[in-house]
């Protein structure tokens, strides 16, 4: 053999070799609601609905029941799934106004830019919702594609946005008309981009779930040769609720009218996860794809399934969110996790599935929680004690949940005074006996609210003397 074909032997190796090391990776769909509660997916006890796409996905992979966001509002939440890190050390505040300017600070490291330098096709198809005046989009965050409402559906037109030539104009707006310095932005009608630029406007939110759909689809079939990840931050259920025609609620009209249209939203969104699936399957590509669902917080319509407060709170029902992931290669069948685990973990563990780098020169939150995920004997949590600094903040640590408040004085679902959770000048819930925070056991357990008092005081310190600066 000659030296050139020995050479061109060599190259052909090494390019077989970083094929199959390719195939080797997953593919990653991570779908995440808006505002869609602990106890809105059948398997955690949906009762207005049904989501048989979603159950399945728990019954080939596994449930978590216990899985936490880092904030109970949109951008924060965001901000902790896509960067490993608490949204405070980042810089990040809860909410994004359509007037806000920034976004990631450039030396931030998201998972879609850990993803592309590892080889994979990237694309954001939904809400994002953290910076979108230039440089804070998606597409300038590691995400190849974008396709999406750039912040939440209630919100309005921001007048500094990039416009498409070809930019469809709905409901009476003229380009004279965005161009008018006097013009009424009104809530609810917010654009839609592609890329860097607003391609429609106001978005047709009727259509927005379907649309979603088709371009993840579209995306998926595009980059089936390639490791790809599809980071899918569905729109929906945040208000104002939409469907698609096929999905159309019979009621209509006050609370029976919404409630109606709130569960035919969560069909749409299952129906839009059935097909990705059905995709994926299509493509012989489910095997080796991780398919994690989860939601930004809890809801604001829906159902927490009893569990104490809702969105914009730290108690339960405001950040405990369903959790299901499905990936056959290595994810066993019908499982369900009870330990701690939180969207923090997404960014890390993903690292490690891969064998990618974690920034070296920055402290990332997040824990790995393959062994969770995969349901080896005796995982266990990586968190002795998860601290949210949220509002208030609160402290989940085994069984238990301490607030270093008193329940009168909360930001929402404030406690008369004769209440007996009001007494204590913090809360102190056993969740292993009472996961509906009713109990207040703080006066009787004072060595365990001083653990978890110091360990809230000693991460709030730790943030407050480390944060990063988020971009300008």
């Amino acid at each position: 053999m000659t030296i050139k074909s020995l050479r061109l032997a060599s190259i052909l190796a090494l390019l077989t070799t970083a094929a199959l090391a390719d195939a080797k990776k997953p593919n990653i769909v991570l779908i995440f609601t808006d505002d869609q509660g602990w106890g809105d997916v059948g398997c955690y006890g949906l009762e207005n609905g049904k989501t048989p796409e979603l159950d399945s996905i728990a019954s080939e992979g596994i449930k978590f029941t216990n899985f936490y966001v880092n904030c109970a509002q949109c951008t924060g939440s965001r901000a902790a799934l896509l960067t490993g890190c608490h949204y405070q050390r980042v810089g990040m505040p809860t909410v994004f106004w359509d007037t806000g300017t920034g976004g990631f600070h450039p030396s931030e490291t998201t998972i879609a830019e850990l993803l592309k330098a590892e080889g994979y096709a990237t694309a954001c198809i939904g809400k994002w919702h953290l910076g979108h005046r230039p440089g804070y989009l998606p597409v300038d965050q590691g995400f190849d594609y974008y396709f999406g409402i750039p912040y939440s559906n209630d919100m309005k037109f921001d007048p500094k946005l990039a416009r498409s030539e070809s930019m469809l104009l709905r409901q009476g707006w003229t380009k004279a008309k965005l161009d008018d310095s006097k013009a009424v932005w009104k809530r609810n009608e917010v654009p839609l981009m592609r890329n860097r630029e607003v391609i429609e406007f106001p978005a047709d939110q009727k259509t927005i779930t379907k649309r979603y759909t088709e371009e993840a689809i579209r995306f998926i079939r595009e980059h089936q040769n390639e490791p790809f990840f599809v980071y899918l931050p569905h729109t929906m259920p945040h208000k104002p609720l939409a469907v698609s025609e096929a999905f159309e609620p019979s009621s209509k009209g006050g609370k029976k009218g919404t409630e109606a249209l709130y569960a035919k939203v969560l069909e749409e969104i299952d129906w839009s996860a059935g097909q990705i699936l059905k995709t994926l399957k299509e493509l012989g590509l489910d095997e080796n794809t991780l398919v994690i669902f989860t939601s930004d917080n809890g809801p604001q319509y829906g159902s927490t399934a009893g569990l104490r407060g809702k969105k914009s709170t730290p108690y339960e029902g405001g950040i405990r969110v369903p959790c299901i992931m499905r990936w056959p290669q290595s994810i066993p069948s019908g499982k369900t996790c009870d330990e701690l685990a939180t969207t923090l973990d997404i960014l890390p563990t993903v690292a490690g599935i891969i064998g990618a780098q974690l920034p070296s020169d920055r402290k990332i939150d997040g824990k790995d929680i393959l062994p969770l995920m995969k349901a080896l004997p005796g995982a266990k949590t990586p968190y002795e004690s998860y601290v949210l600094l949220y509002r208030n903040g609160c402290v989940r640590s085994g069984q238990w949940k301490y607030y270093p408040f008193n329940a009168a004085s909360d930001h929402k679902g404030n406690l008369p005074k004769d209440d007996p959770r009001s007494k204590a000048p913090v809360q102190l819930y056993d969740l292993s006996v009472d996961p509906y925070e009713k109990v207040n056991l703080a006066e009787k357990h004072p060595e365990i609210c001083t653990r978890l008092h110091k360990a809230y005081k000693d991460l709030k310190t730790e943030i407050k003397q480390n944060a990063r600066p988020r971009g300008e």
